[in-house]
């Protein structure tokens, strides 16, 4: 049984944060599970977009904290994130039952060198897992993964792909029983982003590589997809995943990964 978004006359419209009933009552998705992965497959991230009105809250909100802060950077140092430790702060908390080396951060590996880069086994001082206080407009789970380490490196990614990364960044699928949608259905998904101007002749994307260019994409993902398979159990979660290019980052002093993830139903 679906149950139905609240009313708008049933839910105070505030100002900052957003809860959750706000969310669904005046920000509710504008895109399907299925639109989702199908922009995340299609080679421009930038195709994911929030809410209208909610990015314009957004907006307004962050100009109070940049002068409280000073910077969206120190907001999140100072404040928002807390390295090894479970979201206290969200205001949207997900059904995903932490790990234990998220509820109890005890094992300090602070007498080992940091690792020169994210892997899947990052110690959790290097990561801040949280819920996305702004997500876009998707109907799913959109938690982020901060790290104090970079993504992109040299030893995961070759020289030959530098380029692409930098344009199209890194994305990748996890818990699916079928391939993610194929790029070439985005046409039937182009109408869900008519608000926003999207057209397909206004997409960024990389022209089709080799064989050999395209391993050499997957292979830059892996240590991030493998993280993240990990945290959601496939049995349980399905998720659809990616890192920012350059390009596109809107905090580039940090890096993080987006992950939207979605439970399984039993007629799954």
């Amino acid at each position: 049984m679906t149950i139905p978004n609240p009313s708008p006359s049933d839910v105070p419209l505030g100002t900052g944060l957003p809860t959750q009933g706000e969310l669904l009552a005046h920000y509710p998705a504008k895109f399907t599970w299925n639109q989702l992965k199908t922009f995340v497959n299609s080679g421009d991230l930038g195709l994911l977009k929030r809410d209208k009105k909610l990015q314009q809250r957004y907006n307004l909100w962050s100009v109070g904290i940049k002068e409280q802060y000073g910077s969206m950077v120190n907001y999140l140092l100072k404040y928002r994130l807390q390295w090894g430790k479970p979201d206290t702060l969200t205001l949207l908390p997900s059904t995903l039952k932490p790990k234990d080396s998220e509820t109890n951060p005890n094992t300090p590996t602070n007498s080992l060198p940091p690792p020169q880069y994210f892997t899947r086994d990052v110690p959790p001082e290097y990561v801040s897992i949280i819920q996305n206080d702004w997500p876009y407009s998707v109907s799913v789970e959109h938690t982020l993964i901060w790290t104090k380490l970079p993504i992109y490196h040299t030893d995961t990614v070759a020289p030959s792909i530098n380029a692409r990364i930098n344009q199209d960044g890194i994305w990748g699928f996890t818990g699916h029983t079928s391939p993610p949608p194929s790029p070439s259905t985005l046409p039937l998904c182009l109408p869900a982003l008519s608000e926003w101007g999207i057209t397909e002749d206004k997409m960024i994307v990389s022209p089709k590589c080799s064989e050999e260019e395209e391993e050499l994409v997957r292979k830059a993902g892996v240590e991030v997809n493998e993280f993240v398979r990990k945290r959601w159990d496939e049995d349980e979660w399905e998720t659809a995943w990616f890192v920012n290019p350059p390009r596109l980052q809107s905090i580039p002093d940090l890096a993080h990964i987006h992950v939207f993830a979605r439970r399984k139903t039993w007629r799954q």
